[in-house]
């Protein structure tokens, strides 16, 4: 049980955890994933371009979470989906060619619950037959992998949400998420740029590659995951990321050296 004064803090931090599917096929699979995220008190649930809004399969596999099903959004793009994070934990069993930052199912757990004192979070979870694309999971700042059985890795949609709800709620009750000194909302100017704005700097960043003859517009896939590995890694706080933006803007040509000689007069 959770002493009744930290109840309302452990609700807030659960109502900020959002559980995000990319193309989900089978309309069955969201219905299971919300009456799993219910099971364990969670309550908000995005949807990236599913095959099929949620029907009669669905609520009936939800068995009770029709309220989850109805109050989730719908969007075409998973950076629209994660608009206000501050953190996104991507979910993938495959190997990828670029490393991503790895955590377990537990770290996963804490991650989230330590970063919803501060503000929003997600967990983006793949399709049935791929999971995530490495674009995709360029927009997440951690990767989190199951420990299945390497012989047979592949998880259903809903059986992964079960165990990171599970996961979430055994923290929460634990209390692990303690020790990682969580933030509380301080200086908005502080606090790590959220998601969305990363991705308003990942433009502005390649549009200046591109500028200077540095970047392929063809070919630079692989050189923008790296980039965004880099910058999701250090997390740049809102004042950092102004400042990033300000020294592309002059590598663009939009700032001259006569601006700092016009205020010395």
């Amino acid at each position: 049980m959770i002493p009744s004064a930290e109840q309302t803090s452990a609700d807030a931090r659960l109502g900020r955890i959002r559980f995000v599917l990319v193309e989900t096929s089978l309309t069955g699979n969201i219905g299971a994933v919300a009456r799993a995220m219910k099971n364990m008190g969670l309550s908000r649930l995005a949807l990236v371009r599913p095959r099929r809004l949620p029907d009669a399969d669905a609520f009936a596999r939800a068995a009770g979470a029709d309220d989850l099903l109805g109050a989730a959004s719908v969007h075409e793009t998973l950076p629209e989906a994660l608009a206000g994070c501050r953190l996104a934990i991507g979910s993938s069993a495959r190997a990828r060619t670029v490393e991503w930052p790895l955590v377990d199912p537990p770290g996963c757990a804490r991650l989230l619950l330590d970063e919803a004192t501060a503000g929003d979070v997600a967990l983006v979870l793949g399709r049935e037959s791929s999971g995530l694309t490495n674009d995709e999971l360029a927009s997440c700042n951690y990767l989190v992998q199951i420990p299945t059985n390497p012989d047979f890795s592949s998880l259903n949609v809903a059986a992964a949400a079960q165990v990171f709800a599970y996961e979430i709620r055994r923290t929460l009750l634990s209390g692990a998420d303690r020790s990682m000194q969580p933030t509380e909302p301080g200086d908005s100017d502080q606090a790590p740029a959220t998601l969305e704005q990363m991705e308003g700097f990942y433009n502005h960043l390649l549009r200046a590659l591109i500028a200077l003859g540095f970047a392929d517009p063809d070919q630079c896939r692989k050189l923008q995951r790296r980039l965004r590995r880099l910058f999701n890694r250090a997390r740049p706080d809102r004042t950092e990321l102004n400042i990033l933006r300000g020294i592309l803007s002059a590598a663009e040509g939009r700032k001259s050296p006569e601006r700092f000689r016009d205020r010395s007069r």
